[in-house]
């Protein structure tokens, strides 16, 4: 039986807090075929509810994430004017594990953005 999973949390670091109300989508990535299996919204801790992958779901793979942010920096003040410079961020990452927990945070701002695999 498969044990890893998924997470997944945004932080603002433009204003050094969570970032909450943030869209994302999940897709299971095969060649040019993207299959979306997953949608959640931060909460007020920047992170979702459950695991965006959960244990009953989880399966090595590539996978991408996109985070809705451009609606998020509108809504903060943060935007500037169109078109945004960040909108949607995707990060396209790989499971080889199927015992891991993987946890792929977005460290954002209205001009960068980084990413890093967590624990």
């Amino acid at each position: 039986m498969t044990s890893g999973f998924l997470t997944t949390h945004v932080l603002d670091t433009a204003k050094g807090l969570p970032a909450e109300g943030i869209e994302i989508a999940l897709y299971r990535v095969s060649g040019n075929s993207h299959k979306k299996i997953a949608t959640a919204v931060t909460n007020s801790d920047g992170r979702t509810d459950a695991p965006i992958l959960p244990v009953e779901k989880f399966k090595t793979g590539t996978y991408e994430l996109i985070f809705f942010a451009g609606d998020y920096l509108k809504r903060t003040g943060q935007a500037g004017e169109e078109p945004l410079f960040l909108d949607q961020i995707p990060i396209r990452f790989g499971i080889n594990d199927p015992d891991s927990h993987y946890h792929v945070p977005l460290l954002l701002s209205p001009f960068s953005y980084s990413t890093y695999r967590g624990s």
